[in-house]
């Protein structure tokens, strides 16, 4: 089950999460999830919502093979992908003013 993951060009990582060993991490996601032991910062698909965090091994269920995820960040945990969320709100409120982190992860 190879899932079609997007990735946003300039990916954030958690602080703990070495950017040499990234394409070692997506592959896993994208081959076996339930084995990854990863948080993933995501674009919500819901219109009232602009960011989800969930765990990797969620990526498992059938919904992801028709939906992959646009995935914004990678954390080694949940409070780490936390600090990741405030981290781009922060970006986004400097750099455009508001939080419309949509917008502004689209660009």
């Amino acid at each position: 089950m190879a899932l079609g993951i997007v990735y946003h060009p300039n990916l954030y990582l958690g602080e703990s999460m070495k950017r040499e060993k990234l394409d070692k991490i997506k592959r896993k996601l994208e081959k076996k999830p339930r084995f990854s032991s990863v948080f993933l910062v995501v674009l919500s698909r819901n219109a009232h919502e602009q960011l989800e965090i969930y765990s990797a091994k969620q990526l498992r269920w059938s919904y992801y093979t028709k939906y992959p995820p646009y995935v914004v960040g990678i954390a080694a945990n949940q409070a780490e992908a936390l600090m990741l969320v405030e981290e781009l709100v922060k970006k986004c409120l400097k750099e455009r003013g508001d939080c419309a982190l949509k917008e502004y992860l689209r660009c």
